[in-house]
Formats: C-alpha cells, structure tokens, sequence
C-alpha cells in the first residue's frame, strides 16, 4: 500500500463507528451535570457550557480512537473479539488513518478548549492536558493503564468529579465542594460502562496480559462492582447532596434512575460474552438519563 493510500481517509461511518456512539453519554452526562448546577447558582454561561461539551466529547472520541489504535497494535483486539467492531483491527482503516484521527480529535477537544483557557486560566489547561494525556495513556505508552488495572480510577475521576467540576469552573470561576461530590454519580456510572466492557472481554483480556479488575479478581467482584456504581450513583450521591445541602429535593427524582437500570443489572448477573453489548449500550442510557433528570430537579 503507497503512504498516500495509507493516509486517505475512511468513510465518515468508520469514523463514527470508531467513536462509539453509544458510549458518548459518559461525557456529555457531566457537562449536563455542571451545567446545571452553575445555572441554579446564578453563574450558567452558554458559551463556556457549549465548549465544555464540544471539548468533553472529543477528548472521548480522541481517546477511542487511540483505544482502537493500540488495542490493535498490542495484539489486544484479534478477530476473536466479542465487543462491538473495532475499525483498525476490521481493516476498515489503516493504523496510520487511526493515528491521524486521534491526533484530529483530541486537536478538536483543544482548539474548543482555548476559549475555555482564556475563561477559566491555567487550571483549565491543566485540566484539558490531563484529560488528553491519560486518554492516551490509557492504553499507550508502556505502561498503560488500562492494561494495569487503573481505567476505573481514571473514568471515575475524569469523568466525574474533573468533567463536572470543570464544566462548573468555567462557567462560575470557582467551584464548590458540592458540585464536586456530584460529579462522583456520572463518574460511577462511566465505571459502570467500563466494568460492563471489561466483564464482556474477560477472557480475551486474561489471554492478552491485560489487568483489569475483572480479569484479576474475576466475574462476581465484576458484577459486584456494577452493582455498586449503579446504587451509588443513582440514589446515595443525590440524596447525599440534598441532605448536604439542605435543599434541591427534586433533584431525587434522580433515584428514579435505579428503576430503569434494572434490566441491565439483570443481564448483568446473568449473561456473558456479546450479549453484554447490549447491557453496555444500555448503562449508556441510564447515564444520560441520570444526568436529565439530575439536573432538571436540581434546577427547579
């Protein structure tokens, strides 16, 4: 293949493949999140809102991408794959196409980050070089956290209590204790996504050398861990804030979440393998929904 076939670019379905869609509410639920609370303060700023949700989601799609990217060229995704198709181990783009779309996305997340930097100062750049760094890292370099068995703590606290307390500050300029213990429900339910992806790839990941808490500590401890986040996120972080804070009462109807999550915690204690595609497109949903209703109750 010539190096101008190489770098030609895939369809447009690849990349929106490559980007995992039905993962995307992980990063727009904690803008939702942020958003909202800095409205209920007095402090809602559309434009730093609008770019925290343009610089939040693609600094996901960016991360991905180099997902797609080093998963392949470690050997991690091989044909016997049971998660939803990955692009460069499909042969659908080139590594060298996977590379350039990493470096597109993530200068996407930047370049809506520079408003945000002139708003917010330098804690936003490092907020932003963070994000982009450990997205990367996570499972680039040499010792790639994903494959240590650190993604949790890097979804959790990324996209929780980082993302909301971020997307806060920008629009505020300052950030309060409460918002940042609301971001621990968004950043449950991403773990949550991530331990519905790991327990799927269980197998393959032991297989591949790749440490993540299912495959070290096995399929219970992974459903327990689910379960936990789910709980924790949708009913003890909302009720937690509105004893805290002594107000924002509709902002339980949140809990209401828990209800719709129900079919996913049963598949979750009973399938294995491709059917938890569905499970992980599903906590997806319930992510966006928590956000909705979160926000919408702590607003009114």
């Amino acid at each position: 293949m010539s190096a101008s076939a190489e770098h030609m670019p895939a369809s447009w379905k690849v990349w929106l493949l490559a980007a995992r869609p039905k993962t995307l509410f992980a990063g727009i639920a904690p803008v939702l999140v942020g958003a909202a609370m800095a409205a209920a303060d007095g402090a809602f700023h559309g434009l730093a809102a609008l770019c925290a949700l343009f610089g939040a989601v693609f600094i996901q799609i960016g991360t991905n991408y180099a997902n797609d990217y080093f998963d392949f060229v470690k050997g991690t995704d091989t044909e016997s794959r049971l998660g939803p198709l990955r692009v460069t181990q499909a042969g659908l783009a080139t590594p060298a196409q996977m590379k350039t779309a990493t470096t597109i996305a993530f200068g996407l997340a930047t370049l809506a980050g520079g408003y945000l930097v002139y708003r917010g100062g330098w804690p936003i750049v490092v907020i932003g070089a963070l994000s982009i760094l450990f997205g990367v890292l996570y499972t680039g370099g040499p010792y790639p956290l994903g494959y240590l068995g650190l993604g949790d703590v890097f979804v959790l606290v990324f996209f929780g209590p980082v993302a909301v307390g971020g997307t806060y500050y920008v629009q505020a300029l300052t950030v309060t204790p409460a918002v940042l213990v609301a971001g621990l429900a968004p950043g449950l339910l991403s773990t949550a996504i991530l331990t519905v992806n790991n327990l799927r790839d269980i197998e393959g990941d032991r297989a591949a050398g790749k440490k993540t808490p299912p495959a070290r500590f096995g399929r219970g401890f992974a459903r327990a861990e689910y379960i936990a986040c789910v709980v924790l996120a949708c009913v003890a972080v909302p009720a937690g804030l509105c004893v805290w804070t002594g107000g924002h009462w509709l902002a339980l109807a949140a809990c209401l979440a828990l209800i719709a999550a129900i079919p996913n915690v049963r598949a979750i204690l009973r399938e294995e393998g491709p059917a938890l595609n569905q499970t992980l497109a599903g906590t997806g949903k319930i992510t966006l929904l928590y956000s909705v209703l979160f926000s919408a109750g702590w607003l009114l």
